[in-house]
């Protein structure tokens, strides 16, 4: 057996061995929500980059110009971020967002209206293991959970949701009977398609490259001071567990992956919706969910 391979300064004195980059181990789970057909979420791993993209569900009635769905456009979407990102190593998250969001518009092949403010949507978030560090972008509201040795911090695009608050205002603002609810939800839901990608309003990743501009982005060291311990990746179906239903707090849902494993969190969403009904604040009863667990340390 041959000796260890270890690197040594040039010199009389041999160096101390060059410590090893923390390792990224990662865990992940998605759901469609129960009796949906297609799951509208994309949960993925590229080497380095792990990623969650949440497709907008198009609520029954609604035209998008479109003939391709929302579970179409996470995939071809995660795809086209995967080969941006193998072409363009050293690029940035937002410019990697960008061509892939341009590469897909061609994988459309013409035949939709990608001017439409009904077309295909998502939201994006992603984080990238480069050595010592870590990248992460976070776009519209899959929001990003990050443990370090200085606390929890929790990296939220909180647009979408002004948007919807501000909408819901609006709409309860309007004499009572002079619409239904069906079409007080009807016209919110034109309204916010009017929003999307617009400056006062909110961005996500559709037909417009410029939106990856105009994510939230970030990087964190793994070594030192502010290191990463744990970080979580997740759809708003999954985040639910502390926004909606507080069921636990950040720190706790970090717990429940790490000891349960993303699978873990699911279930725990898919009973508190079967549960607490009270609690559901969406037109929908229940949503794709997906996590992702990404721990940080030494080779084992």
């Amino acid at each position: 057996m041959g000796a260890p391979d270890r690197r040594y300064a040039i010199g009389s004195r041999p160096a101390r061995p060059v410590a090893e980059a923390p390792v990224m181990r990662v865990r992940s789970a998605s759901d469609p929500a129960p009796g949906r057909p297609e799951n509208e979420d994309a949960v993925f791993r590229f080497g380095p980059l792990v990623g969650v993209l949440d497709g907008a569900t198009v609520p029954e009635g609604f035209d998008t110009g479109c003939v391709h769905g929302p579970a179409w456009y996470v995939r071809h979407l995660a795809a086209r971020i995967g080969l941006a990102i193998a072409a363009r190593p050293a690029a940035t998250l937002m410019s990697s967002l960008a061509a892939a969001i341009l590469a897909v518009r061609a994988d459309h092949g013409g035949t939709c209206d990608l001017d439409h403010p009904g077309t295909p949507s998502s939201t994006v978030c992603l984080l990238r293991h480069s050595g010592d560090r870590v990248d992460y972008l976070v776009l519209c509201d899959s929001p990003l959970v990050l443990d370090t040795d200085q606390g929890i911090e929790v990296v939220t695009d909180d647009r979408l949701a002004d948007a919807v608050a501000d909408l819901r205002r609006s709409v309860a603002a309007l004499p009572d009977g002079e619409t239904d609810p069906v079409t007080r939800f009807r016209r919110a839901t034109t309204v916010q398609r009017t929003r999307m990608n617009r400056t006062h309003g909110y961005w996500a990743a559709a037909s417009d490259p410029d939106a990856a501009y105009h994510a939230l982005t970030g990087t964190l060291p793994l070594r030192g001071p502010g290191a990463l311990r744990r970080a979580a990746l997740l759809s708003d179906g999954a985040s639910c567990a502390v926004d909606q239903f507080g069921l636990f707090d950040w720190a706790g849902l970090l717990e429940v992956l790490t000891v349960e494993g993303p699978e873990g969190l699911i279930d725990r969403v898919r009973a508190a919706e079967r549960d607490r009904p009270d609690r559901l604040r969406r037109h929908k009863r229940t949503d794709d969910a997906s996590a992702v667990l990404c721990e940080f340390g030494p080779s084992a």
